[in-house]
């Protein structure tokens, strides 16, 4: 894509007042045709369903979705001794596309993951992948080297993967 926009300042207020933000906005039309039909649509937070990603594609989907929909998190438990717990999950406002990752996934590599739904009504719905499974995917996401990826999230993986000597590269 040969594009370009000038980067807009803006004033957004947050908890501690007044901050910058910054935006960069584009626009082209037969991107966003592409995006429609693949399934993406604007106010897609909730509506978001199942999405039309070629397999070969699909982690490399995956991994996008995960640097912004994503998170991962570890922690020993305290009910046993040298117990490492951690997880990675998914999060969406639409249980359609998390059932929808969840059913691809499971059909791809044949991880199950479990789903879990937000406490009084949220509209919250997760994906998330334990120790053994979480290590599987990982896998599958950052694989091929050629796509971007956040580096301070995979960073932070890699700190709690060398506590049980695993890494991803």
């Amino acid at each position: 894509m040969e594009l370009s926009a000038p980067i807009q300042r803006y004033k957004l207020g947050n908890a501690d007042g007044i901050a910058d933000g910054y935006r960069v906005q584009w626009s082209d039309v037969t991107l966003y045709d592409f995006f429609l039909e693949i399934g993406l649509t604007s106010k897609k937070s909730l509506t978001i369903g199942a999405l039309y990603i070629p397999d070969e594609y699909f982690f490399e989907f995956l991994r996008g979705s995960f640097d912004g929909d994503g998170c991962f998190y570890s922690y020993f438990d305290p009910r046993w001794k040298s117990s490492f717990m951690f997880y990675m999950m998914f999060s969406s406002g639409s249980e359609a596309h998390i059932n929808w990752l969840q059913e691809t996934i499971n059909r791809l590599i044949g991880l199950k993951g479990h789903v879990t739904h937000g406490k009084k009504g949220n509209g919250i719905h997760n994906l998330k992948y334990a120790k053994k499974e979480s290590l599987i995917l990982l896998y599958h996401l950052y694989k091929n080297k050629e796509v971007p990826h956040l580096s301070r999230k995979k960073l932070k993986i890699n700190d709690a993967l060398r506590i049980v000597g695993e890494s991803i590269k």
